[in-house]
């Protein structure tokens, strides 16, 4: 049985989420405020974590923040009423794996909710044979560890499958429909620039220096790539 945890301070949309995850065979928790929702967050083991941005005693980005700095990875969908992009691209950078904006549909949260799920299923079913080592990173996906000169990179459940998409493909343009549909799947909607958003946090976190993009180089108006040559600065690193 899958356990979840629902972070929610309106008691209308938390009852909601319980009675519907519950009829749906998950084992269910919840919390209304930020500080319960991150105690439990850190003490339960959890197969997923839905958050909402807004909540009284910390917001979920401060939440995201703080289990991600723990090197806790379990997958996070965070839920927002605002529909500006900057509220959902700052998730995405401080950690969550995705998002979905009130008022949303059951079905499509469902949705979200299982197609992380699978791809943890997957890297739970993950052999030696899917090592990638290319220039100063491997990735061991049986494992879930990437290691850049033989040191951890965090990653969100994201980011590393998107590591692993671009490592596999080294060398070759990814489309950003074909990155989408590869990471998050067909049946969940999410647009190119939440693509464009992951990109920018991996840049972030393997680049000598974020600034450039030497590893990781985008193809204006196509998509993705990356390089399987190491760039100059690296050539002399174990």
């Amino acid at each position: 049985m899958k356990r979840i945890l629902i972070i929610e301070d309106e008691p209308a949309i938390r009852m909601a989420l319980e009675d519907d995850f519950t009829f749906e065979g998950y084992r269910v928790d919840s919390a209304a405020t930020g500080p319960e929702g991150l105690e439990k967050a850190v003490d339960l083991d959890l197969d997923i974590i839905i958050l909402d941005l807004m909540l009284p005693g910390l917001n979920g980005l401060e939440i995201c923040k703080e289990l991600r700095k723990r090197d806790i990875g379990t997958p996070i969908i965070m839920l927002t009423a605002r529909s500006q992009e900057f509220d959902k691209v700052l998730g995405l950078e401080l950690g969550a794996d995705d998002y979905i904006t009130k008022p949303f549909s059951m079905f499509e949260l469902h949705a979200r909710v299982k197609a992380l799920l699978r791809r943890s299923e997957i890297r739970g079913h993950q052999s030696e044979k899917d090592k990638i080592h290319i220039g100063p990173f491997e990735l061991d996906a049986a494992k879930y560890l990437f290691t850049k000169n033989g040191e951890p990179v965090q990653l969100t459940t994201i980011e590393f499958d998107l590591m692993k998409l671009l490592m596999q493909h080294a060398g070759h343009v990814l489309k950003r429909d074909d990155i989408l549909n590869s990471v998050w799947g067909e049946e969940v909607y999410v647009t190119p620039r939440t693509v464009d958003t992951h990109i920018a946090n991996l840049r972030k976190k393997i680049e000598d220096n974020p600034g450039e993009s030497h590893w990781i180089t985008g193809v204006r108006g196509v998509g993705y790539k990356f390089n399987s040559d190491a760039p100059l600065q690296n050539l002399h690193q174990t």
